[in-house]
């Protein structure tokens, strides 16, 4: 049997329970893993809760990220082999696949080579492919740019000043207080603004000389959104890659004609294998170079501390990825 996680209705982490199934047997273009190590996002905070980009239908599990070896193989598979130590990354609908348990039925297109271990295979992709496929692939960001970067001490928000960092631009830093200003610096950003004693604007302007920003990386959305784009350069970039506010969006109209909005979902990028091999491959250099190796906040251990490990996440009092064992 297999153990897995579930929820039959929509709530906070209390309606997350442990049940055993049974195992998964892969279909056509489809592999198990046996599960070593799971990657918490906040994406699965929301489908949780129902309030993520698609509905949740229940019952319903939980997952998008995790590491392992690949344990059966279905048919028309001919990459991967049992044994091969892999990574799962986001190339599905949490309504058709999910990876919070002993063993994993996916995608076989969503899996990618591990050549770490478990944990910091199932810390790495979500964040890492979020920052190349919302400031690389579109070519928004580019070496000696400001970027500003909201939620920074989330997984996301590290891996952002990572990949600032590698290619020669200057990532700054937004957290609500001081509180996490030394641990943003260490990771690398050379600054850091404490939205909630200065104001962001001004400390901007500041730190790019008066020029204002070339990009804004955010997780967040909302009405904060009009607030930075008063800190942009002319025909600079918002990218919006999150909704965490849970608040409508409005269109900064006051900036008119001079700015630009993006949005993006991964999984466009994740579904298409072209593109997620050439991510994948600027991931892997990075991590090889040694630019790109993710802060885990906490290990959990025991899918039966599932509940305590999403209070965590939504305590907004991590640095970096939250992580689960079976």
């Amino acid at each position: 049997m297999n153990r897995v996680v579930r929820f039959h209705e929509l709530g906070g982490p209390g309606v997350l329970t442990v049940v055993e199934e049974p195992d998964p047997v892969p279909g056509p273009g489809e592999v198990v893993v046996d599960v070593e190590a799971i990657g918490l996002n906040r994406a699965e905070s929301m489908f949780r809760r129902g309030e993520y980009i698609e509905p949740t239908r229940l019952p319903a599990g939980l997952g998008y990220e995790a590491a392992g070896t690949v344990a059966a193989l279905g048919d028309g598979v001919t990459r991967w082999a049992v044994g091969d130590p892999v990574s799962v990354v986001p190339a599905f609908s949490m309504n058709d696949f999910t990876v919070y348990g002993d063993r994993a039925r996916v995608p076989a297109r969503a899996l990618v080579a591990r050549p770490v271990d478990a944990v910091t295979g199932a810390a790495t992709w979500m964040p890492f492919l979020v920052a190349y496929a919302g400031l690389l692939e579109p070519g928004v960001l580019r070496p000696g740019d400001h970027v500003l970067i909201t939620a920074a001490s989330s997984s996301v928000g590290l891996a952002a000043i990572a990949t600032a960092n590698r290619i020669g631009a200057v990532p700054i830093a937004t957290s609500r207080s001081r509180a996490k200003a030394g641990a943003l610096l260490d990771a690398g950003a050379a600054h850091v603004v404490a939205t909630g004693e200065e104001d962001l604007v001004a400390r901007c302007r500041e730190i790019t000389g008066g020029r204002g920003l070339d990009v804004v990386f955010d997780a967040v959305a909302g009405p904060g959104v009009e607030t930075m784009a008063g800190a942009v350069r002319p025909d600079g970039t918002i990218v919006i890659h999150g909704r965490l506010s849970g608040e409508p969006t409005i269109f900064p109209t006051a900036t008119l004609p001079d700015l630009v909005v993006r949005s993006f979902t991964l999984f466009a990028m994740t579904h298409d294998e072209e593109r997620l091999r050439r991510a994948a491959a600027f991931v892997a250099a990075g991590m090889r170079g040694g630019d790109f190796t993710p802060q885990v906040d906490r290990v959990f251990e025991g899918l039966d501390r599932v509940v305590e490990a999403h209070e965590h996440l939504e305590s907004n009092a991590q640095v970096g990825k939250i992580v689960l064992t079976p």
